[in-house]
């Protein structure tokens, strides 16, 4: 008997009891599990084969800043669109048609003030860390602050990831295997930390663009599916009420989901949080070969990757509520909203694709909580670990500290765990994160947007920013009639025991975080510390920092050559000869770029080097043995050779 013939039969059930026996049917399919199962062998096998490139914690962190602009961009992809968005935002297309959408397209908001003001800052000054950024910009203690909050954001999202995976394999595991949803979330968090553990960045990044089309491709087959059971785009536009079709939810009549709310909440203070405070979205755009490859990768994501990816996390939730009205009973109106997704996929395609459809929610989680445990690892042993052992007079390599790297990336998986142990007591998904990102991102957002776009804002402003702004959260969380209220644009009350204005709080959170950072900083000196390079206006110094002397910006051409080493050549350097120089349109001392000619590679194995003299062999690039050892080179592999500046 097939499954939707099943579900019809059973239509007097409840809706947990038809999503139960669904997802048992699935889970006693060997080939749902052959499918699943070889996903998951597929990632490790990812991150076995990536490690080998993990020569440092320059190549673990940021995969040695070589990779293009395209592999970039799917793993952004992979990154933003992580197991919770198609949980979510199924469940709030459901219960509010296209403006589910609402909350996935605002990146672009701010992102003109990220790929010219953020992005260059923290490339060209060796930014390691985002802490690190503060101490630059401020002090030690400024920077000590930054990093707890910044370990409380990044382990709360993997703690989400993981919630969100277990809650959408408990159904199915459950049933067939008879395991709980914390057996669920430790089976998930071995996997995810095992590959991450030991491939770093680059396994990440090659992981994610299997992924990151993976799960795109499952999202818009999805709504493909859905179009063919309605018989076409027409039938399916007519099953919507006429409020469905909005592209903005209501202004503020209601509590549980409003424009207003969803604008403070997400356009405005979540766009700004992973663009400008997320360290594994910066750790992404720091593995690029250039900043103009970062800018690509940032304007191709918002312009073309962002509205794909919309639509392939919330058409589930449209399908359902179109199959809701042509057909009561199919899916009943009383269905939960965060397992509409599930149902459709259930619903819409054979045993087989359904195993798919749990493979791409797997491949969602996978992308985004390996960015996550990466980053932890980051701020730990460049913010916590390498400070004290400075500190202490202890001196280690960087072998020791690559092996350390790893052994956080373990800790910071089973701390995963305790996190999704934690927000399993929400009623939702939707109220998890935004309640989490509302409440933690504000005193960080406004510090770094501050420390970026302020020259004024100095050192006390950012400790008051802290410190202050989390009591002034904290009180407003506490009486959010009387204080978040005076901010609430007039949205009502919700009826019973829900919590009063869930997305409005953030508006309220950054305007105390804003402001008390503001006023002490006009109460106070001015900061004493060198801003050269870390703020929008002092970008050119930049430059010069990260090249060691006055840019070149001659246009030249690509050098297409062979290659050998000379191990007398200083580490880091590399030789043209005087013709290739001159192609190249660059001089001593000057940055290039090498790297294999297969573009398809996208920088796996490539390398940045200075130019260092001229020599007389012809069209062959002489690399130091360093060079040679990071860019992975092949033998008799022809090369490319790029002036960077």
């Amino acid at each position: 008997m097939n499954l939707p013939l099943m579900l019809l039969q059973q239509a007097t059930e409840t809706p947990s009891d038809v999503a139960s026996r669904a997802a048992a049917a699935a889970g006693s399919s060997p080939v749902f599990w052959g499918i699943l199962i070889g996903y998951f062998v597929v990632v490790l096998g990812f991150g076995s084969y990536f490690a080998k490139f993990n020569r440092s914690t320059a190549d673990f962190f940021f995969g040695g800043r070589r990779f293009s602009w395209w592999l970039i961009t799917m793993s952004i992809v992979a990154t933003g669109v992580g197991s919770h968005s198609f949980v979510k935002y199924s469940a709030k297309s459901f219960e509010n048609g296209f403006s589910g959408t609402m909350a996935y397209m605002n990146d672009w908001f701010f992102m003109p003030l990220f790929i010219f003001g953020w992005l260059p800052i923290v490339y060209y000054m060796k930014v390691r860390s985002i802490p690190e950024y503060f101490e630059r910009r401020f002090n030690p203690f400024v920077r000590a602050l930054a990093t707890i909050v910044q370990l409380v954001y990044m382990l709360g999202y993997v703690g989400i990831g993981f919630l969100t995976m277990a809650r959408t394999l408990q159904p199915i595991v459950g049933g067939a295997l008879g395991w709980s949803l914390m057996d669920i979330i430790w089976v998930v968090a071995v996997v995810a930390g095992v590959y991450i553990t030991f491939g770093g960045q680059t396994a990440v990044i090659f992981t994610d663009l299997l992924q990151g089309f993976i799960l795109v491709f499952a999202g818009i087959m999805l709504f493909l599916l859905g179009l063919h059971w309605f018989g076409g785009f027409e039938a399916f536009w007519h099953a919507l009420p006429p409020e469905f079709k909005l592209p903005l939810a209501t202004f503020n009549d209601d509590p549980s989901f409003n424009f207003v709310g969803i604008f403070w909440q997400d356009a405005v203070a979540g766009s700004i949080a992973f663009l400008f405070m997320s360290q594994g979205l910066i750790m992404r755009f720091m593995a690029c070969r250039s900043v103009d490859h970062g800018r690509k990768a940032a304007a191709f994501n918002v312009l073309f990757a962002l509205p794909v990816s919309a639509v392939a996390v919330c058409c589930a939730g449209w399908i359902g509520r179109g199959m809701v009205n042509v057909e009561p009973g199919l899916l009943p109106e009383s269905v939960e909203p965060d397992t509409v997704f599930v149902m459709v996929a259930q619903l819409l395609s054979s045993t087989a694709g359904f195993g798919f459809f749990v493979a791409a929610v797997t491949a969602a989680l996978m992308s985004s909580v390996d960015t996550y445990i990466n980053a932890c690892a980051a701020i730990v042993i460049n913010d916590i670990y390498k400070p004290i052992a400075d500190w202490r007079g202890k001196s280690f390599n960087d072998k020791h500290y690559l092996r350390a790297a790893m052994m956080i990336s373990a800790l910071g998986t089973v701390t995963g765990v305790a996190a999704a142990w934690m927000f399993s007591k929400f009623d939702d998904l939707y109220t998890a994160h935004a309640f989490f990102q509302s409440t933690i991102s504000p005193p960080l957002v406004a510090c770094i947007f501050l420390g970026i776009f302020w020259r004024r804002f100095n050192s006390a402003g950012a400790v008051a920013t802290f410190a202050g702004g989390v009591l002034l959260i904290i009180i407003g969380r506490t009486w959010p009639v009387e204080i978040i209220g005076l901010f609430s644009h007039g949205i009502p009350l919700p009826e019973g025991d829900q919590a009063p204005y869930t997305y409005i709080g953030a508006l309220y959170n950054l305007v105390a975080c804003f402001g008390i950072g503001i006023v002490v900083s006009l109460l106070t000196k001015p900061s004493a510390n060198k801003l050269e390079g870390l703020t929008l206006w002092t970008i050119s110094y930049a430059r010069r920092f990260f090249k060691g002397g006055e840019p070149n910006d001659r246009p030249g051409f690509t050098l297409v050559a062979t290659w050998e080493i000379d191990a007398s050549l200083p580490e880091g350097t590399v030789q043209v000869d005087a013709e290739g120089l001159h192609h190249l349109a660059a001089d001593e001392g000057d940055l290039v770029y090498i790297c294999d000619r297969r573009w398809w590679l996208g920088g796996l194995r490539s390398a940045h080097a200075k130019l260092q003299g001229v020599h007389g062999l012809g069209e062959t690039v002489v690399l130091s043995t360093e060079i040679a050892a990071t860019g992975h080179f092949l033998e008799g592999r022809m090369v490319n050779v790029e002036k960077e500046f």
